[in-house]
């Protein structure tokens, strides 16, 4: 019996001066960790060996020029170039975030591919990113026009799971972005996610209110009565276990989260608050919806800390330990939900002559 096939993770670099390499190195000068995966990072061999050197990390580099060279037990790095970069950690750049969103472009490529299994990326800094070949808010947005699917950001930690129904949109404008058919859609996303990406056969569903106290009736805003409860009502009709709207201030407070597999925030600020008061640190950003795989850690580029050798590895590992789970669920999934027992058309009998 032949060896099982390695997963192999690609690693887009995020901005070059913030804590993206240092995560990433920190996570695999673990040596157990090439036992686990194959990492493929998609930057400069001589850039990495820099960074090696600052943070004082032991680890061998495997510099290729192709994904399909990638050496099992190595820790592999594609040179997207060639030319030497200037780093500045702790700075905002715009040159960093124009080889911070390379990387990303390389590493998706390959992801399309499918010459890396999943994807894992670094912190990239919204504003450094910005140029006319590149005008999304974030990874996610960026994602879901190149990949097949509906994106959603889905926050995860252990069995804690908080998805979104809108993500990078200023808060004046999110109650026009919630309408019944998007409600309906997120949801689904979320369910298939769960079923498919987290083996939960049934998942039950929590969504938050969009104003407080869930609009008091409408005395505090009619979106809640308007719209979200209609479109919550369509879905339980369906059978699918979707409860509230329920009032956000004390979801989180009471403990009522524990009895939910996923809850659904309204908008960015509410889902995330809470979500990284409980777990920050340890909080993997998941893109679900999609047809293939990336997470991220729970935090951004922490300019305040590059440089200094102190960034907490944590969330990044726990970034790669999530896209490995999913994908060999997902792979289950897929192998159960197959026809394996197709029903077989049967010869009519043939009436014998006496």
């Amino acid at each position: 019996m032949g060896k099982k096939k390695k997963i192999v993770v690609g690693i887009s670099l995020g901005d070059l001066n913030g804590v993206g390499s240092e995560i990433l190195l920190k996570t695999f000068k673990d040596t157990r960790m090439l036992e686990l995966c194959t990492p493929v990072v998609f930057a400069n061999t001589k850039l990495i060996s820099h960074y090696k050197k600052l943070y004082q990390i032991d680890l061998s580099v495997h510099g290729i020029d192709q994904v399909k060279s990638v050496v099992h037990q190595k820790f592999n790095v594609v040179n997207v170039w060639k030319e030497s970069v200037t780093v500045s950690l702790g700075e905002e750049d715009k040159n960093a975030g124009a080889y911070a969103i390379r990387s990303l472009k390389a590493a998706v490529q390959a992801l399309k591919n499918a010459e890396i299994d999943v994807l894992v990326t670094a912190p990239i800094h919204k504003s450094n990113v910005q140029s006319e070949s590149f005008q999304f808010p974030g990874h996610t947005d960026y994602l879901a026009q190149e990949l097949e699917g509906d994106s959603l950001m889905l926050m995860v930690s252990g069995p804690l799971r908080v998805g979104l129904l809108t993500d990078h949109v200023a808060v004046k404008d999110v109650p026009k972005h919630i309408t019944k058919e998007r409600i309906h859609r997120k949801i689904q996303t979320i369910y298939n996610t769960l079923i498919q990406d987290f083996r939960i056969r049934t998942p039950k569903i929590a969504v938050l209110g969009i104003n407080p106290h869930t609009g008091d009736n409408g005395v505090i805003g009619k979106e809640d009565d308007e719209v979200l409860r209609p479109a919550l009502e369509e879905l339980r009709k369906t059978g699918k276990i979707v409860m509230g709207p329920y009032a956000a201030d004390s979801f989180f407070g009471s403990g009522n989260y524990k009895n939910f597999d996923a809850i659904i925030a309204s908008y960015h600020d509410q889902g995330l608050i809470p979500f990284k008061t409980l777990a920050f640190g340890k909080g993997v950003n998941f893109t679900a919806g999609l047809n293939k795989i990336r997470t991220s850690p729970d935090h951004g580029t922490a300019f305040d800390v590059a440089g200094k050798n102190q960034a907490n590895p944590e969330s990044f590992k726990e970034a790669v330990f999530t896209a490995i789970d999913i994908y060999k669920a997902r792979k289950e999934y897929q192998k159960i939900s197959k026809n394996v027992l197709p029903v077989s058309k049967k010869k009519p009998h043939s009436k014998k002559r006496s």
